[in-house]
């Protein structure tokens, strides 16, 4: 009985005990289960919605929040998410994509049928009309209803109210609007299209150039009238110069008077070439698109210098072909070209760290105050030969060379010029002169970009040879970097670049002016 009463009562404390274990792991269990459910349909919607986008006519892309108060043009109802046409502006609910086809067509690039070039009647979208738009019949602001209301052409961008929309605007031609000289008409591409043997080709309005190579995209502008095509380079100087070495495959295939001029939508880092042309050192959206494009039909056309980078290196037993390069903007040695190595490097490992343009200067940052301590390109005098148009060049002790095409380095100093303390000849990129300046080190770097100190300016020339005689440099080439041995570097004119020079966006130190260039319209 003893043993029986002694043994009862931990018995009983068990169950409140199991009970607490069992809850505990109901309230563990329980969310990581609801996680994994939610993350499947996630995953199932996802892959649901790349096969509707593969299969669909539209462009669709997916947003998780609309920037502004959207109705869904299928279910008329207010969406917070879901997916747009990039294309004809469509906007929809996730649970409506598979109507929109059949309901609304897209932006026709190229006519399917044997439309009359004047016949190219309005293409209405109905509701999210742009804001501060006004109706062409009446000229009352229209989409002020918080609903889906009114109709926008796609084409000319016209608005008109659902009350004001008649059977005459219905059938209207349609004249492309403010930007109808920035617009290729379907029809004048269909008629091409029936001239030329290959039936089968796809055109765009926009292309993607990690989709499609620049030099496939540029075979639109040889459908179309001579020295007539302005192109939009949406990226920073790299994306530029990759265009811009598609247009010099244009000209080696006898395609000159089809070469178009490049306007540049900043979107890289250091954007020097960009800020140039007068195009500024960054976007983020602060402009509006339309007015993106009417500074593109506004700009004025000059001339960029192109230079061949031609790299060999030294040695009985090198036989290897030389290593060339275009540049559009600077070659240097020294502690800029290290920073762009470090940055480059670490890049390539982690490519999604590096989409923000201040996070990247804050790397830039770090590597520059890095080789400030450590002072790897030191006694660069001692292993450089410099050449100006074939006269040696005697080098103070720098750590650093810097060859300029253009006027802006470093994300937006004006280099050659400095402080602007001194009279110096102004530095173009039409004039087929270099302008070649020396730095004593990172912190010298940092000095002249914050106008505490001048460059050691070394001359100007046509052509420059550089010498490596030992060790490893870091040189670059326009931000692309590389490690170099013992080698020969010679600079030479290669050709030119008909670019779009905008003056509205000039800085306020920018003292160079396109007015003095020559017409680039004469076939080079």
């Amino acid at each position: 009985m003893e043993g029986d009463q002694r043994s009862g009562p931990p018995a009983q404390s068990l169950l409140p005990d199991g009970h607490l274990v069992l809850w505990t792991l109901c309230s563990v269990l329980l969310p990581v289960f609801i996680t994994l459910w939610c993350s499947l349909q996630r995953s199932r919607r996802q892959l649901h919605r790349r096969d509707i986008f593969r299969k669909s006519k539209h462009c669709w892309r997916d947003t998780d929040l609309f920037s502004h108060p959207t109705y869904c043009c299928v279910c008329a109802q207010h969406i917070l998410q879901g997916a747009f046409c990039d294309c004809c502006g469509l906007r929809v609910d996730e649970g409506c994509l598979k109507k929109v086809d059949k309901r609304f067509p897209c932006k026709e690039i190229m006519l399917k049928n044997d439309k009359a070039a004047d016949a190219m009647p309005h293409h209405w979208i109905r509701g999210n009309v742009p804001l501060c738009s006004y109706c062409v019949f009446c000229r009352q602001q229209c989409g002020s209803q918080p609903k889906l209301c009114d109709y926008r052409c796609i084409w000319c961008q016209k608005t008109v109210h659902d009350e004001c929309m008649r059977g005459s605007l219905r059938s209207e031609k349609c004249d492309f609007g403010e930007f109808r000289n920035l617009i290729i008409p379907p029809s004048y591409l269909t008629s091409i299209n029936q001239m030329r043997k290959d039936k089968n080709t796809n055109y765009e309005g926009v292309f993607d150039v990690t989709k499609t190579p620049p030099i496939k995209a540029l075979q639109l502008c040889t459908l179309l009238p001579y020295y007539s095509v302005r192109v939009l380079v949406c990226g920073g100087d790299g994306t530029v110069g990759w265009v811009l070495d598609a247009i010099d495959e244009m000209k080696i295939k006898g395609q000159e008077k089809y070469i178009p001029e490049v306007a540049v939508l900043p979107l890289g880092t250091g954007n020097d070439l960009s800020n140039t042309l007068g195009w500024g050192t960054g976007y983020a959206g602060e402009i509006p698109v339309a007015q993106v494009l009417r500074n593109v039909m506004e700009a004025d056309g000059i001339k960029l210098d192109r230079w061949k980078v031609q790299v060999t290196n030294k040695g009985y037993y090198n036989l290897r072909k030389p290593k060339e390069f275009t540049m559009n903007n600077y070659f240097s040695v020294g502690p800029d070209a290290l920073m762009a190595l470090n940055f480059h490097a670490h890049r390539e490992k982690a490519p999604s760290l590096f989409s923000s343009r201040i996070l990247n200067k804050a790397v830039y940052l770090f590597y520059g105050t890095k080789d400030c301590l450590v002072q790897e390109c030191k006694d660069l005098n001692k292993k450089i030969e410099l050449e100006l148009d074939g006269e040696r060049v005697e080098l103070p002790n720098l750590e650093g060379i810097i060859v300029l095409n253009i006027g802006y380095w470093g994300g937006g100093c004006r280099l050659w010029e400095g402080m602007g303390d001194e009279t110096y000849p102004l530095a173009r990129h039409d004039d087929g002169l270099l302008e070649i300046v020396g730095v004593y080190g990172s912190f010298h770097c940092a000095q002249i970009q914050v106008k505490l100190a001048n460059p050691f300016r070394i001359g100007q020339a046509h052509t420059v040879r550089l010498t490596l005689k030992c060790s490893m440099m870091p040189m670059q080439v326009d931000g692309e970097p590389w490690a170099q041995g013992p080698c020969t570097v010679t600079i030479t004119h290669k050709t030119h670049a008909l670019m779009l020079y905008f003056s509205g966006e000039q800085s306020d130190d920018d003292i160079s002016s396109p007015s003095d260039h020559e017409d680039v319209k004469e076939a080079e």
